[in-house]
């Protein structure tokens, strides 16, 4: 069964860097700390196992990644724009946008469960009004806190089992990657770029803790500022002179060539040392089954980068 897709209209990278920095600020203005990890909505677990949902609309690409990785693809109907993976998640394109979808739309599709990532529209409550059941689900914090929300989902859609298993994997080929990871003799600083606008992460986020696993210090832990998205001017980058640079914008055209031509950047240790990696944009922001893929090459990255300055 194909899914078909809601489209979303000049929809670019910086529509999901929006998303995060939206999501950062509301956890600020309520006193988070932003360590939300599952937070299910109108449905839980142990509800829906004897009456697994069978017309799921997927509104996250993460999530849409999940349920297909559980087995539950079949019962996907509908994804959003965002959702390019898998291949058999493409379908037909409508006119109903990804971060702010009608309600009227979705309840055209008569779906039994609506899936959503962070919901700042209030969406969920909107659905819960006219009958639909939602699960939502922000972004996670930790590696564990991603492993946990593949479990509940996979739960919530009948296919507990089948997430366990996924993640119990997942874990276990991380926890190699990290464990055969190289040895640093000194701390090796970096950026990480979520757009050409120069947005970053903390070490605070899901993808943050990743470079800290692997233990790469963040320049951006250093501006102490009430987000955890954080956008850096370039001289603060130059300032920190980073030893690697990872990019996860290369969708915008953004090439470790193009960073290295940057006025001021080709002083950075990253330059001069060939410490610049980049990265599939999708894969560098979710945390569905492909963040073994991306523990995988920021682990590679760093391995290469020690041969070259070695």
């Amino acid at each position: 069964m194909k899914a078909k897709q809601f489209s979303a209209k000049k929809l670019t990278r910086r529509v999901l860097v929006g998303t995060l920095l939206a999501f950062s600020s509301i956890a600020a203005a309520c006193g988070s700390d932003s360590s939300t990890t599952t937070d299910s909505v109108a449905v839980d677990s142990t509800q829906v196992v004897s009456e697994a949902p069978q017309k799921i609309i997927s509104l996250s690409a993460t999530h849409t990644e999940i349920l297909f990785a559980v087995g539950a693809g079949e019962q996907v109907i509908a994804v959003d724009s965002m959702s390019n993976y898998p291949a058999e998640s493409a379908g037909v394109l409508t006119d109903l946008a990804a971060y702010e979808p009608s309600v009227e739309a979705i309840t055209a599709y008569e779906p039994d469960l609506v899936v959503i990532g962070d919901d700042f529209v209030g969406l969920a409550e909107q659905l819960t009004a006219v009958g639909i059941q939602s699960w939502v689900s922000s972004a996670p914090t930790t590696l564990d806190e991603a492993y946990a929300q593949i479990e509940d989902l996979g739960t919530v859609v009948g296919h507990g089992d089948e997430a366990i298993a996924l993640a119990t994997s997942m874990k276990s080929e991380i926890d190699a990657i990290i464990a055969q990871a190289p040895a640093l003799d000194q701390p090796i600083s970096f950026y990480h770029e979520l757009d050409d606008m120069n947005y970053s992460v903390t070490s605070n986020t899901f993808i943050g803790s990743i470079y800290a696993a692997l233990g790469l210090q963040n320049i951006a832990d250093a501006t102490q500022g009430d987000t955890d998205y954080p956008q850096l001017s370039a001289e603060f980058i130059v300032s920190q002179n980073p030893d690697m640079i990872f990019l996860s914008d290369t969708k915008l055209g953004v090439t470790a060539a193009s960073v290295a031509a940057r006025p001021g950047w080709e002083v950075l240790s990253a330059v001069q040392g060939g410490g610049i990696v980049e990265l599939d944009d999708d894969v560098a922001s979710r945390w569905g089954p492909r963040l073994v893929e991306f523990v995988q090459v920021v682990s590679d990255g760093v391995d290469a980068y020690l041969k070259k300055i070695s």
